[in-house]
């Protein structure tokens, strides 16, 4: 049993790693999403995400975000926990310190508050953080349709990248730094290395 969430900006290769170390660990893994892991939860991703959404006050995306992961942890996560299965999530709780406390400028002290009430005792055991250059972003970025975050703008994002860096800069026990620049299997290898080392598995 185990809680690894895949953290990092826009364009850093989240979702391919993740579904990497899920091929790796075989059936006892379980991969999902935030925001969107449930049904109720692919509502929620298609108001915070669509270019078309407009208005949202960044408390108001804030709450929209806290109930995905509620819905999300009691109806995925802490079974999947239970059952004693290894949780692959694709961004969790730090992505809303790191987008909506950073980058938005909520306060933290309020937006971990809430979280724990959202969450209980669900937290994960690991994040891996994905880091790769601005520049890389932007080229990834020109490949594709962009979202409502993705449209955000340079300093947005920079205050993103700025958060994620001091979490895992203050919990260097529960965060694992890689760098995303590299090549897929390079970076597959430093996750795999590292849940290892720190998980034992």
């Amino acid at each position: 049993m185990a809680f690894i969430t895949f953290e990092g900006i826009e364009g850093c290769g989240k979702s391919t790693q993740l579904r990497l170390l899920a091929e790796r660990l075989g059936p006892r893994a379980l991969e999902t999403r935030e925001p969107g892991g449930t049904a109720i939860g692919r509502a929620v991703r298609e108001i915070v995400l669509s270019p078309s959404t407009h208005g949202l006050a960044p408390m108001a995306e804030l709450l929209l975000y806290f109930a995905d992961r509620a819905q999300h942890v009691a109806e995925v996560i802490r079974p999947a926990l239970a059952d004693g299965r290894i949780v692959l999530c694709d961004r969790h709780v730090e992505s809303s310190l790191a987008y909506q406390g950073y980058g938005r400028g909520l306060p933290l002290d309020e937006v971990r508050r809430i979280n724990q009430w959202a969450m209980g005792d669900v937290w994960p055991d690991l994040v891996v953080l994905l880091t790769i250059p601005a520049d890389v972003t932007d080229e990834r970025m020109r490949r594709r349709q962009l979202d409502r975050f993705e449209q955000a703008g340079d300093d947005f994002h920079a205050r993103v990248d700025r958060g994620f860096a001091e979490m895992a800069a203050g919990e260097p026990e529960r965060w694992v730094v890689v760098d995303a620049s590299n090549s897929k299997e390079a970076v597959s290898a430093a996750i795999r290395t590292a849940v290892k080392e720190r998980l034992g598995l």
